[in-house]
């Protein structure tokens, strides 16, 4: 069952005003298939009733002739990915980021260098793992976890002293693609041979199969119920790795018994308002994004909230609030902008 909830933050319907985003046109730059996923074509439709225009950017055309754009949302996370050993895609990030670098005055969701380290789950997990200490007081936390780059001769040394148990999470490097979303979990030191470098290594917590999606959009956020993995006992044991594919498994109609208790437990409760509240300001923070999502789940044994994953602009399946909450954001960084602009031109100068 799907749950979506709305903070309690300013009303949308105060923070649309048709006279100050009148005229102003927003450029989507992203692949076909993320079109469909946030249904851009209804959401253009939406917009335009408040007097914006949504402007589809072709990456494979002179950007110059398809503006002016007051904001450009993008998920460019395959041009990114592929750039790395692509001719064709380090040119279209080069053309972007030289069409961007001319028009400073374009509002970019998300910057491509925090973007960019997202792709990267070293880097993110870095940042998860921070979270202990700056949330110390919500009970917020992630997981220990491993980063396997290349040498595997040292994986069973390190996943001892590092304070890692069995169960363990197996994930790729890269945090994009289908390829990221192919995990294992793995039971026991011998099957460790089953890793493939370059990855992280996480312990596996307990958590009632169940998997709070946090879906965030600029100072709004909505918690959304998935399915997920079942609890299994601590501790290494004999059993074979599972391959499985995490999209899959917390598919909000997902039936498999991956996610089938075979105890019965009473619920847990959902998690504190306040404390996914914080968690969400502090990662605005750490992150300089406005657009991502936050997988966290529930300890069975402790009840703490721990992070597990941050994944760049989601698919925000379950959250009928997410047009009027992106348009308000858009909004709300346009009238911060043009806030910085007058003051800049009333103190000269300085």
């Amino acid at each position: 069952m799907e749950r979506s909830e709305a903070p309690t933050h300013t009303p949308l319907s105060v923070a649309l005003t048709r006279s100050l985003m009148s005229g102003r046109r927003v450029g989507f730059c992203l692949s076909a298939k993320k079109r469909r996923r946030v249904n851009l074509d209804a959401f253009a439709d939406f917009c335009a009733g408040h007097g914006v225009k949504v402007v589809e950017i072709d990456l494979a055309q002179p950007l110059a002739p398809q503006g002016p754009f007051d904001v450009i949302v993008h998920k460019l996370s395959d041009v990114i990915v592929e750039a790395e050993h692509d001719s064709q895609s380090q040119q279209l990030l080069a053309n972007f980021q030289s069409f961007m670098s001319a028009h400073p005055s374009t509002v970019l969701l998300d910057p491509l260098p925090a973007m960019t380290q997202l792709l990267d789950r070293f880097a993110s997990y870095r940042i998860m793992s921070k979270l202990h200490k700056s949330l110390r007081d919500w009970r917020v936390c992630s997981p220990p976890y491993l980063e396997i780059h290349s040498d595997l001769s040292s994986v069973q040394h390190a996943v001892t002293t590092r304070g890692l148990s069995f169960p363990l999470i197996c994930k790729t490097r890269v945090a994009h693609g289908s390829l990221s979303h192919e995990m294992s979990l793995i039971f026991s030191a011998g099957s460790l041979a089953d890793v493939h470098a370059p990855c992280v290594l996480q312990s596996f917590v307990n958590h009632g199969a169940v998997l709070h999606k946090v879906f965030v959009v600029g100072d709004r956020h909505f918690c959304v119920e998935r399915p997920s993995l079942k609890n299994f006992p601590s501790g290494p044991c004999d059993r074979k790795t599972i391959f499985f594919n995490s999209h899959q498994v917390s598919k909000p109609e997902s039936s498999s018994d991956l996610t089938a208790l075979d105890e019965q437990m009473p619920g847990l409760p959902p998690p504190s308002s306040e404390a996914v509240a914080a968690l969400v300001r502090e990662l605005r923070v750490q992150l300089g994004m406005a657009l991502f999502g936050v997988d966290v789940i529930i300890n069975i044994h402790t009840h703490t909230l721990t992070v597990i994953d941050i994944n760049i602009f989601p698919g925000y399946e379950g959250v009928p609030q997410f047009f009027p909450a992106l348009l308000s954001h858009i909004e709300s960084v346009l009238d911060e902008q043009a806030t910085q602009t007058t003051g800049a031109a009333a103190t000269p100068g300085l």
